[in-house]
């Protein structure tokens, strides 16, 4: 048994974090570089790093962030996750539950269809329904861009002038609007962490604005959910297929409502808050199912 962890940085704490859980459970483990991957057609090894056959020398693969990258690059990176699946590897989350998440629209279609709160969303390349639907979203919204993370692109607009003003900057730079109605969360929002369908960690994100991501600031709270909340956000992972999930909560006046599931989760500012090792809990995972196969 060998399980690889691939990313685009071997130095990475949560990478680093995976490897030592697999090294204290004395499993032999490989960290693959996304931009050292090959594939090949029609010859062997047909995917693999340099020479090696990846797919016979792996029983599993956990997935770091695909990170940014040209659509090429991107789109190589997804079609090995695939191939290396379809050759009996298992890949942790798989290709599909990422690409399900890393697209705000897309992912949040799934969890409607499961009867998961979500708020209220337009998705539009059209200026003038992108003018239309900040009015009917209530003249307060955030505009998000449809693939990022860590709030990182994310904006409150709240006047209709400012909003014309943006939307047709976007618009001139053929832009897709992703508009979701601003939801009064006060200053903190909820991340539960949520592995096999357990929520094994949970933290208050408590920031200075609306934006509470730790990247930008954000002071982790540890917290005990109840058992309403813990339903929601195993629900949520459940809804896109992710196995090891960060599902982001937002506690409305209407009651909690999900506003994203991120199946590359990072858990650096959890674990500062946390005593459960996050990084066992993954690993304990993944090697529960390779023995089960």
């Amino acid at each position: 048994m060998q399980i690889g962890v691939v990313g685009k940085n071997a130095e990475g704490w949560e990478t680093t974090e995976l490897m030592a859980s697999l090294k204290r459970r004395e499993v032999p483990s490989l960290f693959l570089n996304f931009s050292s991957l090959v594939a090949r057609v029609g010859y062997n090894p047909p995917i693999g790093v340099n020479i090696k056959n990846t797919a016979e020398e792996l029983s599993a693969l956990i997935v770091r962030p695909i990170g940014r990258g040209s659509l090429g690059e991107i789109i190589f990176r997804m079609d090995f996750l695939h191939n290396l699946e379809a050759q009996g590897v298992l890949v942790v989350n798989s290709a599909q539950t990422i690409e399900r998440c890393v697209d705000k629209y897309y992912a949040l279609t799934f969890l409607e269809k499961n009867g998961v709160p979500v708020p209220r969303t337009v998705v539009t390349e059209s200026l003038e329904e992108a003018l239309k639907a900040f009015h009917e979203l209530g003249g307060d919204v955030v505009l998000k861009p449809l693939f990022g993370s860590r709030g990182v692109g994310s904006t409150r607009i709240f006047d209709e002038d400012i909003a014309a003003r943006i939307f047709r900057s976007i618009k001139l730079h053929r832009g897709v609007f992703y508009l979701q109605e601003f939801i009064d969360h006060g200053e903190s929002d909820i991340r539960a962490f949520v592995v096999n369908d357990c929520v094994v960690a949970a933290m208050r994100r408590v920031g200075k604005s609306w934006k509470t991501n730790v990247s930008q600031g954000a002071r982790p709270v540890p917290i005990q959910l109840n058992e309403k909340l813990q339903s929601l956000a195993v629900e949520a992972a459940r809804g896109v297929g992710s196995k090891v999930a960060g599902v982001d909560i937002l506690e409305s006046k209407k009651g909690p409502v999900i506003v994203e599931i991120n199946s590359q989760p990072g858990w650096r500012g959890l674990q500062s808050v946390s005593r459960v090792k996050v990084s066992d809990c993954i690993v304990d995972y993944v090697l529960d199912v390779v023995k089960d196969r």
